[in-house]
């Protein structure tokens, strides 16, 4: 038996070796945070590719993978679509179309007609409808003041040198060509002048939209007042552009009926204008640090945020990071199974009790880890700052 004990290490072999960790353990931290910073900065351009909403506005280049034109065969294909015949009092016009005076392939004129076929035509009317309002101007025996007619089509009351007015047709269809069609004012009065021989300057279409805007502001008070009655309303926000500049739409969805205010900042002012500082039904959002302000109310999480930043996550994630984001995706499938089933009427109220707490052990649970990760970090201090609130 060999009793020899072992020989005492070489102190200098330790110590290169310990450098030698030293340094590699200082290498990953770099890397790790270089993946960290790579990885913000990632979700940081993704944040701020969803915030570019302004209006109109549309990514660079073509999709990378574009699905092809045209209708799919099979069962999405769809119905197809004809236009309809136009029903005889709808008929602005009507043509006797003869048969031409001789036989275009033999010239012979000897034509026996057979039968009368009907097609119909919708066109656009190129010629404007030019009104004039006589106008009937008095006084009021009993208190003298001027008094004026006014006709349901008048736009204006205005006489003189702003006597000539557009239509209320004109005005909407100013609302449309710039709102709803992205045109700019110099394109809309193009599109009038073009079509319909309707010549305007540009700021005739600013002034338009700003009258029909006053015009609107009962409706959308009526609007904000269906939002503030809606026992539940669900807000959120994006980037937007108002001359240039950066600004906010906010929407905010009741039961029926929804409002956008365009805000320059992204505070809580738009939401206290619509429904008020103490607002007391369920408020539906993304988490966002302002609508904490609403004390009164009960809060409700977005699901399809958390559905969504779980999901980017993942397909950026690298290494053990990525479990976190899945296991948070899971516990949401879950949720939805739940609720499903609830629906369903297979769930009694002490079940789902149960199925609520059952859920509340798993969320404890996935939050009760440290995480490394910053981006997973963030989302965990965001599940545990809202947990009541899912």
């Amino acid at each position: 038996m060999n009793t020899t004990p072992p020989s005492a290490p070489d102190c200098s072999r330790c110590r290169a070796l310990e450098a030698r960790v030293a340094e590699l353990e200082a290498l990953v931290q770099r890397q790790q945070a270089t993946l960290d910073r790579l990885a913000q900065a990632l979700e940081e351009a993704q944040h701020a590719g969803k915030r570019q909403a302004a209006p109109f506005r549309k990514p660079e280049g073509p999709k990378p993978e574009p699905k092809p034109p045209g209708r799919k065969s099979g069962d999405q294909h769809g119905p197809h679509q004809h236009r309809r015949a136009l029903p005889p009092d709808a008929l602005d016009e009507t043509y006797v179309v003869p048969l031409p005076a001789a036989c275009p392939h033999c010239g012979d004129p000897r034509l026996i007609p057979t039968q009368v076929v009907a097609q119909y035509q919708t066109e656009l009317p190129r010629r404007p409808v030019q009104r004039r309002f006589d106008l009937q101007i008095g006084t009021c025996d009993g208190c003298g003041r001027r008094l004026q007619g006014r006709h349901p089509l008048q736009t204006s009351d205005a006489l003189g040198a702003a006597a000539s007015q557009l239509g209320p047709d004109a005005h909407a269809a100013l609302v449309v060509l710039h709102k709803e069609l992205g045109l700019s004012h110099g394109k809309c009065a193009r599109v009038l002048r073009q079509l319909f021989g309707i010549t305007v300057a540009r700021a005739t279409s600013v002034r338009s939209l700003a009258r029909t805007a006053a015009r609107c502001q009962p409706a959308y008070d009526t609007v904000q007042a269906e939002v503030r009655a809606s026992p539940q309303v669900t807000a959120d926000e994006t980037g937007w552009r108002v001359a240039g500049h950066t600004a906010w739409l906010h929407v905010f969805v009741g039961a029926t009926a929804t409002c956008y205010v365009v805000a320059p900042t992204r505070d809580h002012q738009p939401l206290t204008q619509v429904v008020g500082a103490a607002w007391s039904g369920t408020l539906v959002h993304d988490g966002w640090a302002v609508y904490d302000r609403w004390t009164q109310a009960r809060h409700q999480q977005c699901l399809a945020h958390l559905v969504r930043r779980c999901r980017e996550m993942v397909a950026v994630a690298v290494g053990g990071a990525i479990h976190f984001p899945r296991r948070v995706l899971a516990w949401v499938q879950a949720a939805f199974a739940v609720r499903r089933v609830r629906d369903q009427g297979h769930l009694s109220a002490d079940a789902l009790v149960d199925a609520g707490l059952a859920l509340y052990g798993q969320l404890q649970r996935l939050l009760g880890r440290r995480r490394t990760n910053a981006a997973n970090a963030r989302l965990a201090r965001h599940l545990d700052r809202h947990q009541f609130h899912w």
